[in-house]
């Protein structure tokens, strides 16, 4: 029997692995997908949250060849699907865990985050009430004294406004471990980009739903709980990834003038922040095949995303 349809970017395993990574039978509508590396015990937190769930949701952990027992950790939790990738997919592992769902819906956890016991049913029924709605932007809430992730007030406050008929304001945007997606316009979209590694790689997949007529809308009331970890990269270093990845999605996806401009305002920057040539050192390295990618948006997508761009300056 072959393996689920994985798509290109997607890597491929054998046949076997996708046998044993998927012989849970599950009755949930929502599978949780967790991409994880070098995280254990932050791991076996997140899994304990997840495993009390009512209903209980089937879990997939994609273990990004981690040097510790990351993925024995996973195993030792019943009914926890665990695949051990041979190398380091980062955020795109996830696209092989949405592919092994045998679910319509699949909730994103990272290692350090869980969800609400409300959560996953609240966004099942809206996914079923509105057959166009293709992605849940959940509300995170950060630490045990559940502050509010900035990005919360962002979405709720987002200038695309309310549509008629979807259950919260529409965003081009979201947090992975607050999100819960339609199997079927992920797999649309094409998932996570494998160029993107971690930070940043929500926006270009808004935009491939976004592009495909799927709705993406901001939900406070489905919750997320999100408890960084301390074992993290510099925020130098994340900031420089999301600056890479920005510029990245506007070649892959923006009228050549906003490239132009895009390209313009970092070398202005490295004038002022000589770091910001290691940016654009980065950005050269994947700019052939990004452009390989490259496909412009519809024109009521990019007025959307004029309109994200006008709010921000503002």
């Amino acid at each position: 029997m072959p393996g689920p349809d994985v798509g290109p970017s997607t890597p491929v395993l054998p046949e076997s692995d996708y046998r044993d990574a998927s012989r849970a039978p599950s009755t949930a509508r929502t599978t949780v997908v967790i991409a994880t590396r070098n995280r254990a015990a932050e791991l076996a937190r997140t899994l304990t949250e997840l495993r009390a769930l009512r209903p209980s949701p089937a879990i997939v952990v994609l273990d990004n060849a981690s040097d510790d027992d990351t993925a024995g950790t996973a195993e030792a939790f019943p009914d926890v699907e665990v695949v051990r990738l041979p190398r380091n997919l980062a955020a795109a592992a996830r696209n092989l865990g949405v592919a092994m769902a045998r679910t319509p819906y699949v909730a994103f956890s990272d290692d350090d985050s869980w969800w609400a016991a409300d959560a996953i049913p609240e966004a099942e029924r809206l996914l079923d009430e509105h057959p166009r709605l293709g992605l849940v932007a959940g509300r995170t809430l950060v630490g045990a004294d559940q502050r509010e992730d900035p990005v919360n007030e962002l979405m709720a406050r987002s200038p695309l406004g309310h549509l008629p008929g979807l259950p919260g304001p529409s965003v081009l945007g979201f947090i992975a471990c607050a999100a819960i997606v339609r199997k079927e316009a992920y797999l649309q979209a094409g998932g996570f980009n494998p160029l993107f590694g971690v930070g940043g790689e929500e926006t270009l997949l808004s935009l491939d739903m976004a592009a495909r007529g799927w709705h993406l809308c901001y939900v406070p009331d489905v919750r997320a709980h999100h408890h960084p970890s301390a074992q993290r990269p510099p925020n130098s270093r994340r900031k420089r990834t999301e600056r890479r990845n920005s510029a990245l999605v506007v070649w892959m996806r923006r009228p050549l003038r906003r490239c132009a401009a895009e390209t313009a305002d970092l070398l202005r920057r490295a004038t002022r922040e000589p770091e910001t040539l290691l940016t654009i050192a980065a950005i050269v390295r994947r700019l052939p095949r990004a452009l390989a990618q490259r496909r412009t948006l519809p024109p009521d997508v990019e007025r959307s995303v004029r309109t994200l761009e006008l709010a921000e300056a503002s």
